[in-house]
């Protein structure tokens, strides 16, 4: 049986595959790439769903959870122009991790 801690790393390298901030984020502030790129709103879109499905699968504690939580990540691909708070992924990210914060023991 995986261990809490176990749970929480493997959570944090399965969304760190396809996140967006780490590689892509950069070429839009440089100018090298829009943020309507078709190319990195396909990293994005498989990024959002990959989180979503972590937090909604790896029963992490809530203190776990606050360790991954989208909101701060999210709140940057808003502020680049790469998302917007309105997308439908964007709101089923957010309120799945207000679901599992609810629902997670400490």
């Amino acid at each position: 049986m995986e261990s809490g801690e176990q749970a929480l790393q493997r959570a944090i390298a399965t969304i760190s595959q396809s996140d967006p901030l780490t590689k892509l984020l950069e070429q839009v502030k440089l100018g090298r790439m829009k943020p309507t790129d078709a190319g990195l709103r396909a990293v994005t879109d498989s990024w959002l769903g990959t989180y979503q499905k972590m937090i909604e699968s790896a029963g992490l504690s809530r203190q776990s959870l606050r360790r991954i939580d989208p909101n701060p990540r999210v709140a940057i691909l808003i502020e680049c122009g790469v998302l917007t708070g309105e997308q439908l992924a964007v709101a089923a990210l957010r309120a799945s991790f207000e679901r599992a914060i609810a629902a997670a023991m400490e």
